[in-house]
């Protein structure tokens, strides 16, 4: 099930003018240069950024996404049509034969229970060529990065075209370690709807993902940082055994 903010048609709108800063996707892009990437994999594409990126450099992409309605807003974007959108996820995928997986933001995170994700590895795999490779981050959960996740940290008003004002704000719901679970608040003042939507995190260590990588066929190349959150990320790069 995908949360609130991105399965929810209101809130799905909002998810890009609330977060236009998509910087962390750069370095998503020069890895897919780095290898070489013709054909990608997008798992948990969510509003379709980094699809239309890849897409527009001419790299043959599949998004996949659980929230139809963030697939809607994808496929409202220019240059939509030149991207395969799925509406599911990666543990039931039409056959592919692709030369890098992508999981990137929290998309490893939200896949909370042991078993999905155990099953997203595998289907990662399956759609992978030969020594194709899969790329994700995931928080060091030493940082702690929830202590930060506080309403007066986050709150925010955000002007958006043909929505209004818009407020926002995150609060810590509960921290039962390795899951976390926060609630981003969202009011509209055009009509004073509130809006929620409710997240866990599950927050592994590296040797854990690690194990779990080369449990399903993998053979781990490097960890990476994070360039625009440094010491804070894993950035895991894995390639198909």
């Amino acid at each position: 099930m995908a949360d609130e903010c991105f399965g929810d048609p209101r809130l799905a709108v909002l998810y890009d003018p609330l977060d236009p800063d998509r910087g962390d996707l750069d370095a998503y892009l020069r890895m897919a240069e780095e290898f070489e990437a013709r054909r990608v994999l997008d798992i948990g594409c969510g509003t379709g950024v980094f699809a239309l990126l890849l897409a527009g450099r001419g790299i043959e992409v599949v998004g996949v996404d659980p929230a139809q309605a963030s697939i809607d807003v994808a496929q409202a974007k220019p240059g939509s049509e030149r991207v395969r959108w799925i509406c599911g996820d990666a543990t039931d995928l039409p056959p592919l034969q692709v030369d890098l997986a992508t999981m990137t933001a929290n998309v490893a995170q939200a896949i909370a229970d042991p078993p999905t994700w155990q099953r997203t590895l595998r289907g990662a795999r399956e759609a992978l060529r030969p020594e194709g490779r899969l790329v994700f981050e995931t928080r060091d959960p030493a940082r702690r990065a929830w202590e930060e996740w506080t309403r007066e940290s986050s709150h925010d008003v955000t002007e958006i075209p043909g929505v209004g004002s818009v407020e926002s704000w995150v609060e810590l719901i509960e921290v039962s370690l390795p899951l976390v679970t926060f609630r981003w608040t969202y009011v509209l003042a055009a009509d004073g709807q509130v809006l929620t939507s409710d997240s866990t995190l599950r927050f592994r260590e590296r040797e854990e993902v690690e194990r779990d990588l080369v449990a399903h066929g993998y053979v781990v190349e490097d960890v990476r940082d994070a360039p625009d959150r440094p010491g804070r990320e894993f950035v895991f790069l894995a390639r198909r055994s």
